[in-house]
């Protein structure tokens, strides 16, 4: 039964080692062995029932292998490592603009046997880092560098901070794998369709556009699409916009009024009114916009290449 584990890269669940004689306490910093080498991390107690969920879950994580917990020196050889990797993230930047290459440095780590030292970069495309990597070779001696190319969002995974939503980021927290995402699920949705509102840190649209995509699909049955014209109480119109979960149909009538109706208070019919029904309408009647839409931007949100490589 596993007892100990820790939060490895994107907060990935490892299991421990750990040796019956050895007491731990929660929070405390230890020496693991993962596939990169010796890094320090933070254990936490495994409770039984989330101990048994993992292993009936069949998942084969390979626990980390525990060295030992970290003693004052190695709290002195950590910081200097920390500083480290800072000093030697600039270095490596600075190494990149000599050679004017288009690689956005993320992220600098350094083993805690300093064994292998690690950048992460993002790049719109492949990018011929031969020359750099003999550079690097020159300035960090004894060490294995890794030069890892990472999508948009991974930069963001690994970084982590909060979203909008006020809670963190869902891909540094419990997303795994990251969906393809298109601007029509914001669209039936009803959300205003402007980049700051639909996209998240990373410059994507957001994950958790999928989350609820299904319960509006049920919502929408038996609801007349944006443009068909109606019959109300108040008369013939064309409908503007729909709040799903509410099953609410704004209606557009002759004369430019709005008003708002159950669907059960509509009936579709087949008529033409003289109802000009704007693509935008929905957004605007709904919410404040406050910037203008750009076409290209809104092409650039829905872009998956290189946005997720799962090369941490």
């Amino acid at each position: 039964m596993i007892k100990w584990a820790v939060n490895y890269l994107k907060n990935t669940f490892h299991p421990i080692d750990v040796p019956e004689n050895v007491e731990l306490e929660e929070n405390q910093l230890v020496i693991v062995r993962t596939e990169k080498g010796e890094e320090v991390l933070k254990v936490f107690r495994v409770n039984s029932e989330i101990a048994k969920r993992f292993e009936d879950s069949g998942k084969n994580l390979e626990p980390f292998q525990f060295i030992r917990v970290l003693t004052h020196e190695d709290m002195m050889i950590y910081d200097d490592i920390k500083r480290e990797e800072v000093t030697s993230f600039f270095k490596c930047k600075e190494l990149i603009q000599q050679h004017n290459l288009t690689m956005n440095l993320v992220q600098c780590r350094l083993t805690f046997d300093r064994k292998k030292i690690t950048f992460y970069y993002t790049a719109p495309e492949r990018v011929d880092f031969r020359a750099l990597l003999k550079d690097l070779t020159q300035v960090f001696r004894h060490m294995r560098i890794d030069l890892r190319h990472i999508g948009v969002r991974d930069e963001t995974s690994i970084m982590e901070g909060t979203g909008m939503c006020g809670k963190p980021f869902c891909c540094c927290s419990f997303l795994r794998k990251f969906a393809s995402i298109n601007v029509k699920l914001a669209k039936d949705q009803g959300m205003p369709i402007t980049p700051s509102k639909i996209s998240g840190s990373c410059g994507r649209l957001l994950c958790c556009l999928t989350y609820e995509y299904s319960n509006y699909i049920e919502a929408a049955k038996g609801i007349p699409p944006v443009g068909s014209t109606v019959m109300t109480p108040a008369g013939l119109g064309k409908i503007c916009y729909i709040k799903f979960l509410n099953s609410i149909v704004a209606v557009k009538f002759e004369d430019g009024k709005i008003k708002e109706f159950t669907k059960d208070d509509i009936e579709m019919v087949d008529a033409e009114v003289n109802v000009d029904i704007n693509a935008s309408i929905q957004t605007i009647a709904a919410y404040d916009v406050d910037e203008k839409v750009d076409m290209r931007q809104l092409k650039q949100l829905e872009d998956d290449r290189n946005s997720s490589t799962g090369n941490v």
